[in-house]
């Protein structure tokens, strides 16, 4: 070797940051390379920057303590489902001429056509002589009245609710009873099959299920749902596993049902695949009352769209942060239908995400790996993606694919905003003018309202 000279190693190894590119083409030679998935913080914009800074460094001792507080309540509270009642007899602040609604708050001439059918048609059940669009009718967020419906749902106050209590956080939540599929208003259609959907579930299935849980006693919401993770349910887009471990649970209360319309009853609940949603998302938003009344946390306990804009909230604040409701992107549409035909993203079903379920428990279900690219691989990653943006994992909810480890619990609005991942809400289609489910698939959260939330927990702590 001359005076001077280098010698060059006879192995090369790469460790590449950013664009996969680079990492393809050394992987392309032949040669070892590790491809770290690095991006600019934030997108490179200063403003979240400088509040990232300040969130991670000067408030980071106090906000992560705070998180660690509300993953402990999002994680160990139990739901527990006590009864059936009247809405407007139970439901905080529901007056006699409210209907209750998905989402943010929003007025009659910004919804969307399904949310509107969905009025229509609740307005109708309740006999109201007015149009759903009249100032008689008081519209309002179910999320404000501890009250979460999925999709298109609009409920009035003679509608039946299931009652779940959470002792150690004192909470009340309510979700009236899915109501199945086909001809219905959860799906946005205003049909007489439609009102007369709900004009069931108030005078038949309400009473007897009503009597059915007087019988039988509390239930262990999200033991049933913890089981149905189990066996391939992520308890949002797909929940036939949980539904039938409920039923199985008040068989013998449904079995000592005297009247003779128990047999409809049966017939309804039988064909019924979904019926355990609207209980997992009563549990859930039992367990975000809880943990809203921690103060300092960048956790998200309230995200809920209504077809028309996207909102989350921040425990300590009433505040919505808001921004438009996205197509649902990963998608799988019945035959000739299309994106084109599709309604925005709706529905207050997307609570499951926040407690460790839904677009968290992604990999234990291969009904949601054919929405996400088809394999169970593809499934895995849409929970890792979750569990980059959250800040536990739960104790309850086990993903055996993934050697029993818990579910990702408390999306972080910090590492939201740092990292560029949303939430995914596994969820249904329903087509934007006559209503009616036409797909199902994976939605991404909007960022806009994330960065929102963020730069105003920023100014609250000054």
């Amino acid at each position: 070797m001359t005076s001077g000279s280098v010698e060059l190693p006879a192995e090369v190894s790469v460790v590449n940051l950013g664009l996969p590119l680079f990492a393809d083409a050394i992987r392309d030679q032949g040669r070892p390379v590790t491809h770290v998935d690095w991006r600019i913080p934030a997108g490179g914009d200063l403003d979240l920057v400088a509040a990232l800074t300040r969130l991670y460094g000067r408030h980071g001792a106090a906000i992560d303590a705070a998180n660690a507080e509300v993953v402990r309540r999002l994680d160990t509270g139990v739901p527990m489902l006590v009864g059936l009642a009247r809405a407007g007899d139970v439901v905080p602040g529901m007056g006699e001429r409210t209907i209750l609604h998905c989402g943010p708050a929003i007025a009659w001439h910004d919804m969307g056509e399904p949310l509107r059918n969905s009025v229509r048609a609740a307005v109708v059940a309740e006999g109201w002589d007015v149009e759903a669009g009249d100032d008689e009718v008081d519209l309002a967020p179910a999320n404000l009245h501890s009250t979460v419906v999925p999709m298109a749902t609009a409920m009035g106050p003679s509608a039946p609710v299931f009652v779940v209590e959470m002792e150690a956080g004192g909470t009340r939540s309510f979700s009236p009873i899915n109501q199945g599929p086909g001809e219905v208003a959860w799906f946005g259609r205003d049909t007489p099959a439609a009102v007369d959907r709900l004009v069931f579930l108030r005078d038949v299935a309400g009473p007897l299920l009503a009597d059915c849980l007087r019988a039988h006693g509390p239930i262990d919401l999200f033991s049933v749902a913890a089981q149905g993770l189990q066996m391939g349910d992520d308890l949002h887009m797909r929940t036939q596993a949980a539904t039938n471990l409920f039923l199985r649970t008040l068989l013998p209360s449904l079995m000592g049902l005297e009247s003779a319309a128990r047999v409809e009853l049966g017939r309804f609940l039988a064909g019924n695949h979904l019926f355990f949603l609207n209980l997992a998302m009563a549990g859930a938003k039992s367990l975000t009352l809880w943990a809203e009344q921690v103060t300092g946390s960048s956790v998200v306990t309230t995200m809920a769209r209504n077809g028309t804009t996207y909102g989350v909230r921040l425990p300590g604040s009433d505040e919505w942060f808001l921004t438009e409701s996205p197509p649902v992107g990963d998608a799988l549409f019945h035959p000739g239908r299309g994106p084109d035909d599709a309604a925005p993203d709706i529905g207050d079903s997307a609570v499951l995400e926040l407690v460790g379920l839904g677009g968290c428990a992604a990999a234990g279900s291969p009904a949601v790996a054919a929405f996400v690219g088809g394999t169970m691989a593809d499934a895995v990653a849409t929970t890792e993606d979750m569990d980059r943006v959250c800040v536990g994992r739960s104790s309850r909810f086990k993903l055996p694919i993934l050697d029993f480890r818990g579910t990702p619990v408390g999306v972080d609005v910090r590492r939201v905003v740092e990292l560029g991942i949303t939430p995914k809400v596994t969820t249904g289609i329903l087509d934007a003018r006559e209503g009616g489910q036409i797909g199902a698939g994976v939605a991404h959260a909007p960022l806009a309202c994330f960065r929102d939330a963020l730069l105003d927990l920023d100014r609250r702590l000054g």
